[in-house]
């Protein structure tokens, strides 16, 4: 399409939008001389349709567990391991210090969902401790609320009532 064809398309379109938008307006102006309603004041005139509110959206529950099942990967290696952290121990990673404090899980019947709240910290060199991470990580959305690190990723896959011994990981 040429240019001049495209302006002249554009151009039809805003003044077709410019002749609409009046009359809409037009219509949902309020006579001279009578105050604006709020949806509030409208309810309580007589004759007014009564709309009832919608439903809450159903509340979502959430199990407690012990385990958390996590996943890290090394940037430097591009190595991925899966390991498992008790809710209130502390597990290592690297250089990283993590802490479980809670794991959540959806019901079965729900859509599924794993959240875990966990405490990240880097052990420096000179014996300190830095925070990396403090707060919540969901499953299915990792890049919600994601780690950031220049060197580790670390991520929640599931929540789990009870511990395997296995630690697994994976060259790539």
């Amino acid at each position: 399409m040429k240019p001049i064809q495209t302006r002249f398309r554009l151009s039809s379109l805003c003044l077709m939008l410019l002749a609409i938008v009046p009359a809409v307006r037009a219509q949902e102006q309020v006579p001279a001389g009578e105050p604006a309603l709020d949806e509030g004041q409208a309810s309580s005139l007589p004759g007014a349709v009564q709309r009832p509110a919608p439903p809450p959206p159903p509340e979502r529950s959430f199990d407690p567990m012990p385990v958390a099942l996590l996943q890290g990967l090394d940037k430097v290696t591009a190595r991925t391991s899966t390991f498992e952290a008790k809710v209130g121990e502390v597990v290592r990673f690297g250089q990283l210090s993590i802490r479980v404090e809670a794991c959540r899980k959806a019901p079965p019947i729900d859509p599924p969902e794993s959240a875990a709240f966990l405490n990240v910290q880097e052990q420096r060199p000179d014996g300190g401790e830095v925070a990396v991470f403090n707060g919540w990580m969901f499953a299915s959305s990792p890049a919600l609320s994601a780690m950031e690190h220049p060197v580790y990723d670390v991520w929640v896959k599931d929540c789990k009532k009870v511990p395997t011994s296995a630690r697994s990981s994976s060259r790539q």
